[in-house]
């Protein structure tokens, strides 16, 4: 089986997939033109989020038998056409949820107690104890939107502290324990100090943070965003800091980042953007939230481990 990678990702992939006869190529130069040359002998593709694969792209690999998504999104590939011919698709949450949560973890812990604000301050020349004074996470109630690798890491890693966890998952029941409380959306709306969002990209979720959403809730709000950065409207998300809904707010992801996560000031910078740059209230990263050493090796391990398990035995 020949497998294009048209991506980087951990070597272990490649040596994994060789073991068990397949011709892996490495297409990471390829252009979407020079793919299609080679479309009858695609018969695997490994990909991270270069190429969107949506249905008009993917009909032109007449042999393709699986694509395989370095990560835990799967936005970039057209699933619904897979599931009607019958091409295998997979990803790898499980690789980088640890990496997220821990991540996720960090970022609200330095927004509650103002470590990268007092850090700059200082290398400014600023000593500011009373200004920077903080908050402790014990006691609060943290509101999880989305249950799956990502959430549900989360919520592990939180265990040490004295918190309330709600988790409110759409599409998953059943999930609640001893730790986490399953949940109504509008009961995180009511009792949440802390939001915390693992959710996918989809038509359901693009915007989903709004002004609407924004006001629902009863307190004012830390907010962290470690899933997509369109679920999450940047104007509304600085009003809400301006109105003091928000109380400050973690993103690794944005709005406006490349499809291939791999840019952003690329092209003019978008007003609301300037205004997260600017603000005190905002912490960002850039999208490294599941980017971790141990991750680059799982996220490949793991995909090793389902496309042998379901196309080789």
């Amino acid at each position: 089986m020949k497998v294009f990678f048209l991506d980087s990702v951990h070597p272990v992939l490649h040596e994994r997939l060789t073991k068990v006869g397949c011709e892996c190529i490495d297409a990471t130069k390829y252009s979407i033109e020079q793919l299609v040359t080679q479309r009858t002998e695609v018969e695997g593709i490994v990909v991270r989020a270069r190429i969107v694969f949506n249905e008009a792209l993917l009909c032109q690999f007449e042999n393709l038998k699986f694509i395989a998504r370095s990560g835990s999104g799967l936005e970039n590939i057209d699933v619904l056409y897979c599931k009607r011919k019958g091409i295998r698709f997979f990803n790898s949450p499980e690789g980088n949820r640890n990496a997220v949560a821990e991540h996720a973890l960090g970022m609200l812990l330095s927004l509650m107690n103002n470590l990268s604000l007092a850090n700059d301050q200082i290398r400014q020349g600023q000593w500011k104890r009373e200004e920077n004074r903080g908050e402790e996470l014990d006691g609060k109630t943290i509101g999880i939107i989305g249950f799956g690798n990502n959430g549900s890491a989360f919520a592990k890693k939180l265990r040490g502290f004295d918190v309330k966890i709600l988790a409110y998952d759409k599409y998953k029941q059943g999930f609640g324990d001893a730790q986490v409380q399953e949940c109504t959306l509008e009961a995180i709306f009511t009792e949440a100090d802390v939001l915390s969002l693992h959710i996918p990209q989809n038509k359901e979720t693009f915007g989903m943070v709004n002004d609407t959403f924004i006001q629902s809730f009863s307190k004012p709000i830390y907010l962290l965003n470690l899933s997509r950065g369109k679920i999450v409207q940047t104007e509304a998300l600085l009003k809400g800091i301006e109105e003091k809904k928000i109380k400050a707010a973690g993103l690794d992801v944005l709005e406006y980042e490349s499809k291939d996560f791999e840019s952003m000031f690329s092209n003019e910078i978008p007003t609301a953007l300037t205004g997260l740059i600017q603000s005190k209230k905002v912490l960002l990263t850039p999208h490294i939230g599941g980017w971790s050493k141990e991750s680059y090796f799982k996220l490949s391990d793991v995909l090793a481990d389902k496309i042998i398990d379901q196309m080789f035995h």
